[in-house]
């Protein structure tokens, strides 16, 4: 008992504590590895073209609309509320997952799911609140960690109760909708935070020019002050200006923080550096995102989970422990980044296309499952790169407009991508031939910035053989002097 005061009363440990119970809870889904073998089963019974072409892109959309004005709410609400929004969201789509029927219900569904990873912000975001600078690493370590230790065990579950217990795919959803609804629980239980990043920031109130002098007069003894009714009238209007003028500042702080707000997005992509890694952000983003949602498609292409075992948890769980691997690695490797960042992008980018042309040549589900692995490692390990390439440099609140504005680019070309490409509205491509775009689309990527890395190390070659050239007259004249001496 003691025990836990000592947690309630910590001012970091207790709000950790209860957003890493929400995170775990909120990602211990083992269905998830197995949406479309469910939604194209006896318990669903769609087609593979339906949900390819008519369910999944509805995600995307409403990723896309949410986004932004979900961004902007979080930050204006503190973070709490938007979790709690989030938590509901997770049950509403696994309650239809469980129940609805039909492609217009599945449509739906997608849409709150598209609530769900819109909001998915404020979990990031919330502890920096509520906890002071010095916890700031530890805390994100704590929160990160368990989204990836519960994704990982989800996976493991998942695929032992189908491989071993042959457990229906709707009891996997079952489960999962009870470890979300153990995650809305928890997430009642946060602190409501006091500031936020944008909105709410600490800052000192200003005092109207005069009212320090007027209380200092109106707190001394008056000299010959008589009471009349003018007074009570001055009284009256008083009051109700000093009711007026919060909300008039509070209007016109909100209206100068938008526009502080494109100011410091204009500043940070002035910056080359940031421009460029900020590029591949978006661009990448875009691709990993359209696979991650559409690779289970393909999977059952390859092995129908009608007539096949499945095993996309033991995979997911795979990609998920390299991720964190790779991820912990870049902390280790001692590389200018500034130099060879580029040329990192360029090459494992190409890596990234040459397991999306395998994965669409291949009729070999064992070869998609290891190009997907290596798909994954390779985007956790540039994207982890990239985010911290870019956070060096910016406070915390730049950082948080670069994540949030990237990520918005990213889900506008995934739109675009999936209008022309996936939706049955537009091209509406088979899967196989979905994949072989998805590589191309990767190789501009890689030859984008290994033509641009070869442009930045002739650069620095030529800058340096010209300071070298510059000093040669020099060295020449301190030597002849030196023999006249």
């Amino acid at each position: 008992m003691a025990c836990w005061k000592e947690i309630r009363s910590s001012s970091w440990i207790y709000p950790t504590l209860v957003l890493c119970v929400y995170g775990f809870f909120s990602m211990m889904r083992p269905s998830e590895p197995f949406l479309t073998p469910y939604l194209t089963g006896p318990d669903k019974n769609l087609t593979i073209d339906e949900v390819t072409n008519q369910v999944f892109p509805v995600w995307t959309y409403s990723y896309l609309v949410l986004l932004f004005p979900v961004f902007l709410i979080t930050d204006y609400m503190r973070y709490k509320p938007i979790i709690i929004l989030q938590g509901l969201s997770f049950i509403i789509t696994w309650l239809m997952l469980l129940f609805a029927q039909g492609v217009l219900a599945m449509q739906l569904m997608e849409f709150f799911y598209g609530m769900v990873t819109a909001t998915e912000v404020a979990y990031y975001a919330y502890i920096y609140s509520v906890v002071s600078a010095d916890h700031y690493q530890k805390v994100t370590s704590y929160c990160r960690s368990i989204t990836l230790v519960a994704t990982t065990v989800a996976a493991v579950l998942g695929q032992l109760l189908v491989s071993l217990a042959e457990l229906s795919y709707f009891y996997l959803n079952a489960i999962s909708l009870a470890s979300l609804s153990l995650a809305f629980l928890a997430s009642f239980f946060l602190p409501m935070p006091k500031k936020s990043m944008f909105f709410h920031k600490d800052r000192i109130p200003e005092t109207p020019q005069g009212t320090m002098g007027q209380e200092t007069m109106s707190n001394a003894p008056s000299i010959n002050k008589q009471p009349s009714y003018q007074e009570d009238k001055d009284a009256v209007k008083s009051s109700v200006i000093s009711r007026t003028l919060p909300e008039c500042q509070s209007d016109k702080h909100q209206r100068h923080m938008l526009v502080q707000l494109c100011k410091d997005l204009k500043e940070c992509y002035c910056t080359k550096k940031l421009l460029y890694w900020s590029l591949w952000w978006a661009l990448a983003t875009a691709g990993y995102n359209q696979i991650v949602n559409y690779i289970q498609v393909l999977w059952d292409n390859r092995a129908p989970s009608q007539n096949y075992h499945v095993y996309n948890g033991a995979v997911e769980a795979a990609a998920t422990f390299l991720s964190s691997v790779t991820s912990m690695a870049v902390g280790y490797v001692k590389i200018n980044w500034d130099v060879s960042g580029e040329l990192a992008l360029g090459i494992f980018s190409a890596l990234d296309a040459g397991s999306l042309f395998l994965m669409h040549f291949t009729a070999n589900i064992w070869a998609c499952y290891a190009s997907y692995l290596v798909f994954k490692s390779c985007y956790m390990l540039l994207i982890t790169i990239a985010t911290f390439q870019i956070a060096v440099n910016l406070s915390m609140e730049r950082y948080a407009l670069m994540f949030g504005f990237n990520n918005f680019v990213a889900l506008v070309i995934q739109t675009i991508i999936t209008v022309v490409v996936v939706d049955s509205r537009g091209l509406g491509l088979k899967i196989v031939t979905q994949f072989l775009i998805y590589g191309s689309y990767f190789a501009v990527i890689a030859g984008i910035f290994l033509i641009r890395s070869i442009y930045t190390t002739v650069s620095i070659k030529c800058k340096k053989e010209t300071r070298n050239f510059s000093n040669r007259p020099q060295n020449i004249k301190e030597q002849g002097s030196e023999t006249r001496l």
